[in-house]
């Protein structure tokens, strides 16, 4: 498969930590993560340049009773840790599958991983490498998502992937509603005035504002990721 068969050459791909667990309550589920970095090694061979932002639920899922009364900037600086975690996983998961991975930090841990620096993402992405993004935005407040649409903004992603364990989005819940059909497409000003709550508040204007579209897929459905590079009707598309 040649680069100029697909449809987006740069992309961002946003996993949540839960999408870690597998079907476990917490951690991080081997097989799991195995199945998804062979879904990006795939299209990684095709010769699309993938940055990753990690969430961090499945570890922090584990603590979060504890962090009831806490002070939120604290909780969110321990949720930024969590995701630090998974990404060192995620790249040693992408390193064993032959991929080169390089985890970079919004707050600085140098001993653990490299700190966030805009050229050097760049330069790694145009070499070929993975570029993992790990804790957030590093400020308290904002979350993954919008780490997501930032770092997809600076990098000069051509879409924002978001992975979830739904293929898209629908006009209602589809587990609940037999009914319920997939949107192809939408819009920004439809997703808003339908509250189909595709991502948080900041990280939908931000995307909106950069005009920068984001696709709805499920990463647990098996060459998902491949089908959506090469544009086919996989999820649904929210844009301009």
């Amino acid at each position: 498969m040649v680069a100029n068969t697909v449809a987006y050459k740069r992309i961002l791909l946003k996993l949540s930590g839960e999408a870690l667990m597998g079907d476990d309550q917490f951690g991080i589920n081997r097989a799991t993560i195995v199945r998804m970095v062979n879904e990006v090694a795939e299209v990684t061979r095709m010769g699309v340049q993938v940055a990753v932002v990690i969430g961090g639920g499945n570890i922090f899922r584990g603590v979060a009773g504890g962090s009831v009364g806490m002070d939120r900037a604290t909780a969110d600086y321990m949720g930024m840790l969590a995701t630090v975690m998974n990404a060192l996983a995620l790249a040693d998961a992408m390193d064993k599958a032959g991929l080169t991975a390089r985890v970079m930090s919004a707050i600085a841990i140098e001993q653990v991983v490299e700190p966030y620096v805009r050229p050097k993402a760049l330069q790694y992405l145009e070499e070929g490498k993975v570029v993992v993004f790990a804790a957030g935005t590093g400020n308290p407040f904002f979350t993954t998502d919008t780490a997501a649409a930032l770092r997809g903004a600076e990098i000069g992603a051509e879409v924002v992937l978001k992975a979830t364990k739904v293929d898209g989005v629908y006009t209602a819940d589809p587990k609940k509603d037999p009914l319920a059909t997939r949107y192809t497409t939408l819009s920004f000003d439809e997703a808003i005035s339908q509250n189909l709550g595709i991502m948080d508040a900041t990280a939908f204007a931000l995307c909106r504002d950069q005009k920068l579209p984001i696709k709805v897929f499920s990463i647990f459905k098996s060459g998902a990721l491949k089908r959506v590079v090469m544009g086919e009707d996989e999820g649904t598309l929210v844009h301009a």
